[in-house]
């Protein structure tokens, strides 16, 4: 790539790595610039899982340090994640992801409007629906799955289902969602390195972005809450929906 390219590229991780650590859907700022960079697709997915893991990492380690996520209690959801991200990664290789791909649009739309018609929820801890391990049983291996698998929108049902299900405020549902997006994450690179699709050069410059802008992100959710994750989430669940509808139909 031509050298101006590369710090277009770092603002392109930069601003990722901010929307990333507050409401996921960092993939939609990164992976067009990366395409736009001229990169081949597997190439391109394969970078953008190296820049995105140093931004999920980078946020998740604030978060665990600031006392929003206890890493002990998402020891299971890790091992659950990891299980089904393998199991994702493998099927894709074997099955066409068509189905899927026409499926979570109509997905993420049920959770933008429960999530728009419902302005209470999400700003304090709520009522447990299900006990933790049977939680990160079924969403560790289902959501590690469809990452594997798929993966657009992940982080926004992972939020989803800390809020829904768990009854976790927005803010430590963000915290707890980049720990399981790391993890998916840095099982998906391992494949995509295995396969020798991954640009370096690239993913090191947006990963350098990602850091700083996770950092900023997921400080200013720590700080500011719900109110300022809730809007982002919403936000990045429409844009997404947006995005996955314009590649299925145009």
């Amino acid at each position: 790539m031509d050298l101006t390219t590369y710090p277009i590229l770092f603002g392109a991780g930069l601003c990722a790595g901010f929307v990333d650590s507050v409401a996921g859907g960092g993939g939609l700022i990164a992976l067009p610039a990366l395409l736009t960079a001229g990169l081949p697709p597997q190439v391109a997915l394969g970078t953008n899982k190296l820049q995105g893991s140093f931004g999920t990492f980078s946020s998740a380690c604030n978060y665990i340090k600031r006392g929003t996520v206890d890493l002990k209690k998402s020891t299971a959801g890790v091992l659950f994640t990891i299980a089904g991200a393998a199991s994702g990664a493998w099927a894709i290789q074997q099955l066409d992801p068509g189905f899927i791909r026409h499926l979570v649009p109509i997905l993420l739309l049920a959770v933008f409007v429960y999530m728009l018609f419902s302005p209470e929820i999400g700003y304090e801890d709520g009522r447990e629906r299900m006990p933790g391990f049977l939680f990160f049983l079924v969403f560790g291996l289902g959501l590690g799955f469809y990452d594997g698998f798929f993966g657009p929108g992940t982080g926004s049902f992972w939020m989803a289902a800390f809020v829904m299900v768990m009854g976790f405020n927005m803010t430590k549902a963000a915290g707890y969602t980049r720990v399981m997006n790391f993890t998916s994450n840095i099982l998906a690179l391992l494949l995509f390195v295995i396969g020798g699709n991954v640009l370096y050069s690239a993913g090191l410059c947006m990963g350098a972005g990602q850091v700083i802008g996770a950092r900023i992100g997921s400080g200013m959710a720590i700080k500011r809450g719900a109110g300022f994750v809730r809007p982002v989430f919403l936000t990045v669940v429409f844009l997404t929906i947006l995005r996955l509808v314009y590649v299925n139909y145009a």
